[in-house]
C-alpha cells in the first residue's frame, strides 16, 4: 500500500493569491510573527518579481469549519469581520505579505529602512530604467514617503511623484497599478499627446515586466486539513527561514483563541502572581502548562482505570510537546487554579529548604513534577510523613543531577511514582536513580551546578550562623534582604601564596555561605588572622565564634591553625554526611582518594583584606 499524500503542490497566479489575502480566503495563524521586512527587501523582491525571477515556495494548511488556529488576516488585509480562511499560511508570510501590501493594499507600505528606523512607502518602477539592457532592475525599482516627494541627502533636486501628472512626465509608474494598468496607460498616453515613441516604449514596458507581473506564478505546498496540530508545528519550525521556533504556549494561545479564550491573557494575571514570589521569578508559561498536562493526562488514565480499562491498557502519562499540544481548552480551565497553588505550595517547599531565589532554585525543571505532586496530594502535600518523602525525592534529583537536558520521560514518571510511594508502594525511579560521587566536590566551583546550590540550600538549612553577627543567614537573606553568596573560607589569595593547588581552593569544600560585609573583613588573609579580628570587632568569645563555624561544618582547630590539609579532609567529611542525610542513601566514595585532574581557569583576585578589615572596624 502506497503512502498516503498528506500535502498538494500546486502554482498559483500571483494576482489570485493577493486577492485571497484581501477577502481573508488566506489567513495567518495566530501564532505567526509580525511581518518585519524592510524598504530594501521589499524593493528586491519587487525586482524579482518583474524579472520572473523564482522567489521561493509559500506553504499553506487547508481549513474547514473546525479551524485548528485562530485566523487573523495578513498585515493591511481588511476582510469582513468574522470571515473563515480556506487556507492559512505556515512559510511565505514576509513574502506575501511584502507583495499585498506594495501591489494589492492601496495603503502606503509601513516599513523599516536599512537603520530600523520606521517609514513609509509607495513603490514605482521607472520606464526608461527599466528597459535599458544594462541597467540594474534593483536600481529601477524603488520607494517614496508617503506624500510621494523623495528629497535627496546630496543637494540634488526631490523627486516630486505627488501628481499622476508628475507620475507621467518623469515616466514613472505606481507599482499598485500593475495588476489593472488600463486607466493609468490610457492616461499617460494621452498625457504626451500619443506620442509613437511614448507608446512604443510602453508597449515594451507592459510586455517585458507588467506582464510579467499579471502572469508570475508561485509554486505552493498546501498541507491538506487533516494534517494534524503537532504535524503543523514540526513543518513550521522546519521551513521557517527565520530559525523560528514556536512555543507551546504560542501554539495553545492560538488553539484556545477559537473558542474565544485568551490564554495570553490568563497567564499574564497568572504570572504576575506566580514571580512575585523571588523563588519563581523565573517560572515560564510553558513550565506551567507542562505542570497542567501533567496532572490532566493523570487523571485520564485514573478515569480510564476507574471505568474498567486494565492498568496496562490506560492512556500513559506524559508532559512532551505532543502531549502539551493535544492539552485541551476543558483540560486547561480544569487544572490551572490547582496547578497555581500547587505552585505556591512549592514555594512554601523551597523556602522550608532554605531557597529564597530563582537564582538559587538548584534545577527549575524540577519545580514542574514538584508543583504537579503537590497538586495531587492536595492538603497531605504538608503532612510530616509526605513532607519527608517529598524532600527526599527533591534532593536525590539535585544531588542525583538528574533535571539537566530532556527530562520530559522523567516528569512523566514523578507524578504516579511519588504518589504511590507516599500510600505506601516501592520507592521512586528518580531516588533509584540517583547517587553522589565525593570525587564530584572537587569539579563543583560555580553556581551553574545544580548540586552546587543545593549544597549552599543545604548549609542554609542546617542553621548556617554569619561568623560575624552570629545570626541566622537564611534569615538575613529570607527577611530582611542582605546579600548573601558562597565564598572562600581559606582566601584565593592565602592559597596562592601558600601554593594550595588551585582544583582544591575553589572546590566547594573550601567554601561557605556569607553575607557581602562578612567577605569583605575577611578579604585575602590567612584564617589565624582574620578570626581574631573578627571576635574583637564584633566582641564574642573564642567559644562563640567556633560554634558560629560548627555550623558551616568546619573544625575550628585546623582553620585557626592555618591546616588547609587537615580542614580539606575534615570539611570533605562532614560535607558528604550532609548530603547523605538529604539523599537518604551513601555517597560513593573513591577506591583511591585522589583530586582528579581538571583544566582550571585564572581565579580573580580577592579584595586586599588588610585595608578592607581596617575599613569595617
Amino acid at each position: 500500500m502506497g503512502a498516503i499524500k498528506q500535502f498538494q503542490s500546486p502554482d498559483y497566479l500571483l494576482s489570485e493569491l493577493l486577492q485571497k489575502v484581501s477577502d481573508g480566503r488566506i489567513q495567518l495563524p495566530d501564532f505567526q510573527r509580525e511581518w518585519v521586512w524592510n524598504n530594501d527587501h521589499i524593493s528586491s523582491l519587487l525586482a524579482s518579481v518583474s524579472l520572473s525571477y523564482p522567489v521561493g515556495a509559500i506553504m499553506m494548511l487547508e481549513t474547514d469549519d473546525h479551524l485548528q488556529f485562530l485566523p487573523i488576516a495578513l498585515e493591511g488585509a481588511h476582510p469582513p469581520e468574522g470571515t473563515k480562511p480556506d487556507q492559512l499560511v505556515l512559510d511565505g508570510q514576509q513574502r506575501l505579505t511584502s507583495l499585498f501590501l506594495s501591489i494589492q493594499s492601496g495603503q502606503s507600505v509601513k516599513t523599516r529602512d536599512a537603520k530600523g528606523k520606521a517609514i513609509q512607502r509607495w513603490y514605482y518602477i521607472d520606464i526608461r530604467k527599466a528597459l535599458d539592457p544594462n541597467g540594474d532592475r534593483e536600481e529601477a525599482i524603488f520607494g517614496v514617503p508617503e506624500d510621494r516627494i523623495l528629497r535627496s541627502f546630496r543637494n540634488e533636486p526631490p523627486l516630486d511623484l505627488s501628481t499622476r501628472e508628475k507620475e507621467f512626465e518623469q515616466h514613472i509608474f505606481p507599482i499598485a497599478e500593475v495588476f489593472d494598468d488600463f486607466e493609468w496607460r490610457s492616461a499617460y498616453q494621452e498625457h504626451h499627446g500619443f506620442d509613437a515613441d511614448v507608446l512604443k516604449r510602453f508597449n515594451e514596458f507592459e510586455r517585458e515586466i507588467v506582464e510579467r507581473f499579471k502572469q508570475y506564478q508561485l509554486p505552493a505546498i498546501v498541507l491538506t486539513k487533516e494534517t494534524s496540530k503537532e504535524a503543523v508545528c514540526q513543518v513550521f519550525e522546519k521551513v521557517n527561514t527565520g530559525g523560528v521556533t514556536l512555543t507551546v504556549f504560542e501554539l495553545l494561545t492560538a488553539t484556545f483563541a477559537i473558542d474565544g479564550f485568551r490564554l495570553r491573557d490568563d497567564w499574564k494575571e497568572r504570572s504576575a502572581t506566580l514571580q512575585a514570589h523571588k523563588v519563581l521569578s523565573r517560572l515560564a508559561a510553558t513550565d506551567f502548562i507542562q505542570t497542567i498536562t501533567l496532572l490532566a493526562a493523570r487523571q485520564r488514565r485514573l478515569d480510564a482505570i476507574a471505568g474498567g480499562t486494565p492498568e496496562e491498557s490506560a492512556p500513559g502519562i506524559g508532559s512532551k510537546r505532543k502531549d502539551m499540544l493535544r492539552l485541551t481548552l476543558t483540560e486547561y480551565t480544569t487544572w490551572a487554579d490547582a496547578a497555581q497553588a500547587a505552585y505556591v505550595e512549592a514555594v512554601r517547599f523551597l523556602h522550608v529548604q532554605r531557597i529564597f531565589d530563582g537564582r538559587d532554585v538548584p534545577y527549575g525543571t524540577q519545580l514542574i513534577p514538584l508543583s504537579a505532586i503537590a497538586a495531587a496530594l492536595g492538603s497531605r502535600f504538608q503532612d510530616a510523613g509526605v513532607r519527608t518523602k517529598v524532600e527526599k525525592w527533591y534532593w536525590c534529583g539535585v544531588f542525583g543531577e538528574l533535571y539537566g537536558g530532556t527530562v520530559d520521560s522523567r516528569f512523566a514518571k514523578d507524578l504516579p511514582e511519588v504518589i504511590a510511594w507516599v500510600d505506601g508502594g516501592s520507592e521512586p525511579t528518580t531516588i533509584r536513580d540517583a547517587f553522589f560521587s565525593e570525587d564530584r566536590l572537587f569539579t563543583m566551583r560555580t553556581r551553574l551546578s545544580a548540586a552546587y546550590k543545593g549544597i549552599y540550600a543545604l548549609f542554609m538549612r542546617n542553621g548556617g550562623l554569619d561568623l560575624r553577627t552570629g545570626e541566622s543567614i537564611s534569615a538575613v537573606q529570607s527577611y530582611f534582604d542582605e546579600y548573601v553568596d558562597i565564598h572562600h573560607i581559606f582566601p584565593q589569595k592565602w592559597c596562592a601564596d601558600n601554593g594550595i593547588e588551585w582544583r582544591l581552593c575553589d572546590s566547594i569544600v573550601n567554601k561557605t555561605p556569607l553575607t557581602a560585609r562578612t567577605n569583605r573583613i575577611i578579604g585575602g588573609n590567612a584564617p589565624s588572622y582574620y578570626l581574631p579580628k573578627l571576635e574583637e570587632s564584633v566582641d564574642i568569645t573564642t567559644a562563640e565564634m567556633d560554634e558560629h563555624l560548627a555550623s558551616h561544618l568546619i573544625d575550628p582547630g585546623p582553620l585557626r591553625t592555618d591546616n588547609f590539609e587537615e580542614f580539606f579532609e575534615s570539611r570533605k567529611a562532614a560535607l558528604i554526611g550532609m548530603i547523605e542525610g538529604a539523599i537518604g542513601k551513601p555517597v560513593i566514595r573513591s577506591a583511591v582518594v585522589s583530586v582528579p585532574e581538571v583544566e582550571l581557569a585564572e581565579p580573580e583576585p580577592e579584595t586586599e583584606s588588610e585595608a578592607d578589615f581596617q575599613e569595617s572596624e
